[in-house]
C-alpha cells in the first residue's frame, strides 16, 4: 500500500509539472507541445542506452559501465566503414563486430570473474570502458565523423491550422522514435516467444536454478552482451546522425543512469518510461523553470538540463529506491 501511495504521489507530481505551464499561461499550447515532443524524442534516445544496462544486469547481475563506450565504438565502426561501403553493409559488419566483442568480454572478463563480488565486476566493466574508448579511437580515429541516414535535417511544420505558428518537428527525431519502438517490440518478442529469450528470463530470475536445469550461463552471457551491443549500435547510429560521432557520445551513458534508477535496474518497460520521464522533465525544466529561477534568485540562467535528471533520480532513491518497476529487495535475517 505504501509503495502504491508513493507511486501515485510521484505520478501526480510529474503530471502537475507537465500541465503547470499551460495552467499558468506561461506559453502558448503550440510551443508547449513542441517542447514536450522534443523531450519525448530525447527520452527515447536515453531509453535506448538504458536498455543496454538493463539487459546485461538482468542476465548476469553485472552493472555494465561500458555501455556508453559500446555506443561510441559501434557508432565509430559504422561511421568509418560507411566511408568505403554502403551504410547497410557497414551496419551489418558493425553488428558482427559487437558480437565478437561480446565473445571476448565473456571469455576474458566475465568467465574468470564468475561468482566474484559485484564491485569486482563493476570495476572490470570500468576497465573495459577505458580500453574500448582508447582502442576505438586508435583504430577508427578521434575526429568528428558523420553518419548520413538519408533523412533531411530541416525541421517540418505541422498542425499549422490547429496551433498558431504550427509545431516544428525534426524528421530524424521521428525516425529515431520509430526505430526505438521497433527495437523494443522485437526485444519483447524475443524475450517472450523464443526459447533463448525464455532462457534469458530464467537466468535473470535465478542463476543457480537456471544452471541446474542445464542452461549454460556462458552462452547466455554472450547472447545478452551481443543484444546489448546491437542496442548500443542503434543508439550510436541515431546519436551520431544527430550530433556527429564524437567522444561526447560515450557520455550519454551518464544520462542513462538516472533513467535506470527511475525505471528499475531489471525492468525493460521501466527503462522506456524512465527515459521518457527524464527527457520530458529536463526539457520542461530548462524551458519553463529556468526563467523563473533566473528572476527569483538573480541567477545567470541555463544549465538546469544538465543536472535535473540526477536530482530527480535522487528523489526517487529517497522514495522508491527500487524504481518504478524494479524488484523489491528484502533481506531476511
Amino acid at each position: 500500500m505504501k509503495r502504491n501511495r508513493n507511486l501515485i504521489i510521484l505520478c501526480v507530481g510529474l503530471l502537475a509539472g507537465l500541465i503547470a505551464p499551460l495552467a499558468t499561461g506561461a506559453s502558448d499550447p503550440g510551443f508547449y507541445i513542441e517542447v514536450l515532443l522534443g523531450g519525448l524524442m530525447a527520452g527515447v534516445l536515453y531509453s535506448l542506452v538504458a536498455l543496454g544496462f538493463v539487459l546485461i544486469f538482468k542476465a548476469s547481475g553485472v552493472f555494465n559501465f561500458a555501455q556508453g563506450a559500446m555506443v561510441l565504438f559501434a557508432a565509430l565502426s559504422v561511421a568509418r566503414m560507411a566511408e568505403v561501403m554502403p551504410l547497410w553493409l557497414a551496419t551489418l559488419l558493425a553488428v558482427g563486430i559487437m558480437v565478437v566483442f561480446a565473445f571476448i568480454v565473456e571469455r576474458l572478463v566475465l568467465r574468470p570473474l564468475v561468482n566474484q563480488d559485484p564491485v569486482v565486476l563493476l570495476m572490470a566493466t570500468l576497465g573495459v570502458t577505458y580500453f574500448l574508448n582508447g582502442f576505438g579511437q586508435t583504430v577508427w580515429g578521434s575526429d568528428i565523423y558523420e553518419i548520413n541516414l538519408g533523412i533531411a535535417k530541416e525541421p517540418v511544420m505541422i498542425l499549422q491550422s490547429v496551433f498558431q505558428g504550427g509545431i516544428l518537428i525534426n524528421k530524424d527525431d521521428v525516425a529515431a522514435a520509430i526505430a526505438a519502438v521497433v527495437l523494443v517490440a522485437l526485444l519483447a518478442l524475443f524475450f517472450q516467444k523464443t526459447k533463448t529469450g525464455r532462457a534469458l528470463r530464467a537466468v535473470a530470475d535465478d542463476h543457480l536454478a537456471a544452471q541446474s536445469i542445464g542452461i549454460p550461463l556462458n552462452r547466455i552471457w554472450v547472447i545478452v552482451w551481443s543484444v546489448a551491443g546491437v542496442v548500443a549500435l542503434v543508439a550510436g547510429v541515431i546519436w551520431g546522425a544527430k550530433l556527429g560521432v564524437q567522444f561526447s557520445v560515450s557520455q550519454v551513458a551518464l544520462k542513462a543512469l538516472p533513467v535506470v534508477i527511475l525505471g528499475g535496474f531489471t525492468s525493460i518497460p521501466g527503462a522506456i518510461l524512465g527515459g521518457l520521464i527524464i527527457g520530458v522533465g529536463e526539457k520542461m525544466a530548462e524551458v519553463f523553470l529556468a526563467p523563473i529561477a533566473v528572476k527569483a534568485f538573480d541567477l545567470a540562467g541555463g544549465g538546469i538540463e544538465n543536472w535535473f535528471a540526477y536530482v530527480l533520480a535522487l528523489l526517487f532513491l529517497l522514495v522508491l529506491p527500487e524504481g518504478l518497476f524494479g524488484e523489491k529487495h528484502i533481506d531476511r535475517v
